[in-house]
């Protein structure tokens, strides 16, 4: 008889490694005489789940075992796939649910009594929830309902509060910088300014690790640069490089004064808008005011596609072991998590705080536009303090 039945499901965006946590729970749990349930496409298969249709059923619920996991460590994505469904804010009911009562406040429902009803049903002890700030933010809301939750954190945007480390982040960074470097030999060829756009909406770590790494110029959502400096800045980078050229990486939330992200589209289910690209914006505003072209590269989805690399398979395996044994423990409402470079378990953040953000004081040179290079003794691999 198994000792404890475990759900698990992943939330948001995909990023490398997802599967290697899946499997890290399977294998561990199936060592422990555990039954690991996988519920597909994030909260969706909580909301949407009707178990009086087998095909629904079968959309949403899927047992896992090792012969299951035993390869899926090795490609990217979510072999569960995921959605962004944010269950105390539907803006639409399953058809099946039309006619039920949920919480109303004009524009959305809160279905969190059918998922917790849904989870009752599959006869869950526990639930893992792998995701980022904001599929996290739901797993908050559910152990505060009482659910035993225990949370992963997953973001390529690393800016889950409390840990120093988001799974996707490292594999995002060696994409990042593999594309600029493979591109150098295009922009260097033609003299021209090479500006590369990546995620981060609210926290501009993946551009200033990208920076870091490139020795290039950056702009992060969080300091909003002066734009006459900061294309001097680069037509000065530009003349002093023997092949004319000169590159910069740009967070898709950056700005600078005077501007504002555009934004287009409806909200998705945590109130996110797309953004429009503000690396064409700086483009244009560097060849208004210099006449020089530029070559605009969006690097985002490509830093979340493929095969996971090494830091993120094993951070990822870590986190999965972690959180089973967790569970195991008795523990509840916990995130694994890396402090002071050592694997925890701390709660599940706050979703009021919001994401957590670049320290500009110790991490971004304001007057160079560039990463902070000094000042790293004793800071932890990846120089962010939880």
């Amino acid at each position: 008889m198994a000792t404890k039945r475990i759900g698990i499901l992943t939330g948001g965006g995909d990023v490398p490694g997802l599967n290697s946590v899946i499997k890290g729970v399977v294998y561990r749990g199936t060592e422990a005489d555990c039954e690991i349930v996988g519920i597909r496409r994030g909260w969706e298969g909580l909301t949407h789940v009707n178990f009086d249709d087998p095909a629904s059923k079968a959309r949403y619920i899927l047992p896992l075992n090792r012969e299951i996991t035993r390869n899926v460590d090795r490609t990217g994505g979510t072999f569960l796939h995921s959605s962004r469904t944010n269950p105390s804010k539907m803006k639409k009911l399953p058809a099946f649910l039309a006619n039920e009562n949920f919480p109303n406040n004009g524009e959305t429902w809160d279905m969190s009594a059918r998922v917790l009803k849904n989870i009752e049903t599959l006869r869950l002890d526990y639930l893992i929830a792998i995701g980022g700030d904001d599929t996290l933010s739901y797993a908050a809301r559910l152990d505060k309902l009482g659910m035993k939750v225990i949370s992963i954190p997953k973001t390529m945007d690393n800016d889950v509060r409390n840990t120093e480390y988001c799974i996707g982040f490292s594999t995002a960074i060696t994409r990042a910088t593999s594309a600029i470097e493979r591109q150098r030999t295009t922009v260097g060829s033609h003299e021209r300014v090479g500006i590369f756009r990546v995620f981060g909406r609210d926290a501009g770590y993946t551009a200033l690790y990208t920076a870091f790494a490139s020795s290039i110029r950056c702009c992060i959502p969080e300091y909003k640069v002066n734009l006459e400096k900061l294309i001097d800045i680069v037509m000065t980078d530009k003349r002093l490089n023997p092949s004319n050229y000169a590159l910069l990486v740009i967070s898709e939330g950056a700005e600078w004064e005077g501007y504002t992200v555009q934004e287009y589209g409806e909200p998705d289910a945590y109130g996110h808008r797309k953004k429009a690209s503000v690396g064409e914006a700086l483009s244009t505003e560097v060849r208004n005011r210099t006449g020089e072209e530029c070559i605009v590269s969006d690097l985002t989805y490509d830093l979340r596609s493929g095969e996971p690399d090494f830091v993120d398979k094993l951070v990822a395996s870590a986190f999965g072991a972690m959180g089973l044994d967790a569970v195991l423990e008795g523990k509840s409402g916990l995130m694994t998590a890396l402090v002071n470079g050592c694997y925890q378990m701390v709660p599940i953040p706050d979703p009021k705080l919001g994401p957590r953000k670049v320290d500009v004081a110790t991490m971004y040179n304001t007057e160079r536009y560039r990463p902070t290079y000094g000042n790293k003794t004793g800071l932890p691999i990846f120089f962010i303090k939880a």
